[in-house]
């Protein structure tokens, strides 16, 4: 459980990144917390890095036109005798986000993640919607502190000015500002309701010598008030305001619209989008995207009616879950939308005969109205929960039709007592489930102080876990975090690796050979290597004692001896020990491990053969994983590079490297540096120490060390040796990398871009 310093805020205060971050609105600041599997630590618990996205300190004031006239229509409608314009005006928050006599719209409404790879590191964009309709886009580029990269609702208040704010050229002329429908109209147009990122597509861009190249886009849309969506192109990596490619504004047609999502659909290579979009008053359809100057993708012709009824039931949640249809043997898409208490389900998949919609509703869920609903996209399980602490998960079942829902009941009240929930998300690769609860009622009344949290609650077995490791598709452990962290807390609490798994890793490392498998039993050693350890008796973060006041007697003028000084010693000792022993630490216990470590001298050599045994297999995977990333850098060397071009990699220092040990036999390396070596002509081209110009030798792929005792530490990306101040360093503290410089070629870049090779953690 992690608790909130602030209480949860808006419609879905839960949102689970695919780089396993979970940010939690809250009415102060959106918290982050990343889920890391810390494979340096020996503590069983779940290892949780906190930061924050702080709320702005100024209302946000959309811009409806100047702002002299603004401030006389405000005051005009203020005091207006018709009450139909005076009190509208007073209470609606749109028009007076700084409250005055009403209270502060402090705090954030939604948030929502990008896919992985957006920003300048490769991970998630987080795009955050405050109460008073301020939509930013921020990306955490250094690890401690967050960066608004770019402020979206100024930006697109600035564009409907420009254009007199008509959404075309040929709409007729808008009314005055002084009229209160035309003031109402201007806002609602930029009012943000939900704003919901794409998946990663790809455009092609023309180069200055006519050349086409291939661009990472995402798109952004964002649904208003008014049933306007206005979808913003993003080039990757995303760095700010001169990233943005374009924006369109789409009309969609829905009143009073309170959810959207994507329809994001591939059916024999052709991918198809699309904009699915809910009504609080019920009905919900697709609106398409024309995606212009996009690879591979359609759009459909015109839109989709899922559900027409206006029956008042709105529509909280949609997702989109891509999934294989078993009987029909195609790709398929089910959407479900929670309304009210029942969950609304509708099965999409194209066949000859075109669009086949199948649709229906799943009730008897809840007696509350669904508060939050997740999907675990891996298998389309859905999770669903309202407000008394009850969550469902419906599992869909084809049949040679469409599908149904098998569904069971997950109290919670078993788990954490009585508590109200107010939001959930699932992990990535459906691990955990994040939960945001407080107190429920005790003997039928209402807790006086709400403490808010976040539990995180597992919904896979450490078997399924390892199994859908083994059998993973993406084969990269940082996309997997939820499972490893399931696997590093089995092996910490037995202190062993389960034979099952050991088995089935070495075949398949005897079968395919991939690095993932190897990077995958590096960490079931390290995490092993860890459980082996014992304990520090004391607190690591606790300051020691040890520079104490000296007494005047035992200072060096006064002649102490060396039996005085030990006797200081030893009392300032006896005096730490008993401060300890006040603090709750039990001396019978504490001297019971003395005298076992006293007296199992004999029995503490086993065990230290056993670590160094381990450290033996942890250091042989590590040089393979270098190895063949060794060989993966010469190739570029060799496709890239030309006879006598001098490359800043060390190229001859790795392949003498690589061939230093007789026993590694490895024939596609010999023969790659067999052909490196004749494209050289005897040409070393080694590196010099920056301080006094002697050469860099190549004898260890984690440091360089110049005759003269300068120490450098070696770029685990392109081996060369980082002479500077600044440099990276991966995730989890694994390795360093130095920073790509302007004068580096495009495919050394591309190297840099590279995640650690022992981890795949990202390098910041």
């Amino acid at each position: 459980a992690v608790r909130l310093q602030h209480g949860a805020s808006g419609l879905e205060p839960l949102a689970w990144s695919e780089d396993h971050r979970v940010s939690v609105s809250t009415a102060r600041s959106i918290a982050v917390l990343e889920q890391l599997s810390d494979v340096h630590s020996g503590g069983q618990d779940m290892v949780i890095h906190r930061t924050a996205v702080p709320a702005p300190g100024a209302a946000c004031t959309l811009k409806v036109g100047p702002k002299k006239e603004v401030a006389e229509c405000k005051e005009k409608f203020a005091s207006s005798v018709d009450p139909t314009v005076s009190q509208v005006f007073m209470l609606d928050r749109v028009f007076n986000p700084e409250g005055k006599s009403l209270t502060p719209m402090r705090g954030f409404k939604y948030s929502s993640w990008s896919p992985l790879g957006c920003d300048a590191n490769g991970r998630c964009l987080l795009a955050a919607l405050t109460m008073d309709n301020r939509l930013t886009v921020h990306a955490n580029l250094n690890r401690l502190q967050w960066v608004q990269l770019v402020d979206l609702t100024e930006l697109y208040g600035e564009c409907l000015s420009e254009a007199r704010y008509k959404l075309c050229k040929g709409d007729a002329p808008c009314g005055e500002l002084r009229d209160f429908p035309e003031f109402q109209r201007r806002h609602s147009m930029q009012a943000p309701v939900r704003m919901e990122w794409s998946g990663i597509c790809t455009t092609q861009q023309v180069k200055h010598n006519n050349e086409c190249r291939d661009v990472g886009s995402v798109l952004l849309a964002v649904l208003f008030e008014n049933g306007n969506i206005a979808v913003w192109q993003f080039q990757l990596p995303f760095l700010g305001k001169e990233s943005i490619t374009s924006c369109n504004t789409i009309e969609s047609g829905i009143s009073s619209p309170s959810v959207l999502s994507w329809w994001e659909y591939e059916h024999n290579n052709r991918k198809m989008s699309g904009l699915i979009v809910g009504s609080a008053y019920g009905p919900v359809k697709i609106i398409p995207v024309n995606l212009k100057a996009v690879k591979g993708y359609f759009t459909l012709r015109q839109p989709v009616v899922l559900w027409q009824e206006m029956d008042q039931l709105p529509v909280h949640s949609i997702k989109c879950i891509p999934l294989y249809h078993p009987y029909q043997k195609c790709s398929c898409s089910l959407v479900v939308a929670a309304r009210g208490p029942y969950v609304f389900w509708c099965l999409l998949l194209i066949s000859k005969a075109g669009l086949n919609v199948h649709n229906s509703h799943v009730t008897g869920l809840h007696s509350l109205p669904i508060v939050s609903m997740t999907a675990d996209k891996q298998n389309g399980t859905v999770y669903t929960c309202s407000s008394d602490g009850k969550v469902r998960q419906l599992i869909p079942i084809f049949t040679d039709v469409a599908l149904k829902f098998e569904h069971q009941l997950i109290k919670l009240s078993e788990v954490f007592g009585c508590v109200r929930t107010h939001g959930i998300a699932v992990s990535p690769c459906g691990a955990y489930l994040a939960v945001i609860t407080t107190e429920g009622m005790a003997n039928g009344l209402h807790p006086v102080n709400k403490n808010y949290q976040v539990q995180f609650v597992t919904l896979k077995t450490f078997e399924e876990a390892a199994a859908q490791l083994l059998e993973s598709s993406v084969q990269n452990l940082f996309r997997q975090v939820d499972l490893t962290d399931l696997v590093r807390w089995k092996i910490l609490k037995d202190k062993h690796i389960p034979q099952f798994l050991q088995e089935a890793l070495d075949k398949k490392i005897e079968s395919c050979g991939s690095t993932y498998f190897w990077r995958f039993k590096l960490f079931l050693l390290r995490i092993l290597y860890q459980s082996m350890q014992k304990a520090p008796s004391e607190v690591t973060w606790r300051p020691s004692h040890e520079d104490a006041k000296i007494l005047i007697s035992d200072s060096p003028g006064m002649g102490s001896t060396e039996d005085d000084q030990e006797e200081g010693t030893s009392k300032q000792a006896s005096k730490r020990s008993l401060g300890d022993a006040g603090k709750g630490v039990d001396i019978d216990d504490s001297a019971e491990d003395s005298l076992h470590q006293s007296s199992d001298s004999g029995g503490r050599e086993p065990m230290v053969e056993k670590l160094l045994e381990i450290q033996a297999q942890i250091e042989a995977v590590e040089m393979h994983l270098t190895r063949e990333h060794m060989k993966r850098v010469l190739g570029e060397v060799y496709l890239h590079t030309w006879i006598t071009e001098n490359t800043s990699i060390p190229t001859r220092g790795v392949c003498d490297f690589l061939m230093s040990d007789d026993g590694y036999d490895d024939r596609t390396a010999r023969v790659l540096i067999g052909h490196i070596l004749k494209k050289m002509n005897k040409q070393t081209f080694p590196e010099h120490c920056s301080l006094c110009k002697e050469i860099l030798p190549f004898t260890d792929r984690k440091q360089a060390v110049c005759s003269n005792g300068h120490v450098w530490l070696r770029c685990f990306l392109t081996y060369q040796s980082c002479q500077s101040l600044v440099y990276r360093r991966c995730l989890l503290h694994d390795s360093i990398a130095r920073h790509p410089t302007p004068e580096d070629p495009e495919w050394i870049k591309r190297l840099l871009q590279g995640p650690c090779t022992f981890c795949d953690s990202p390098v910041f």
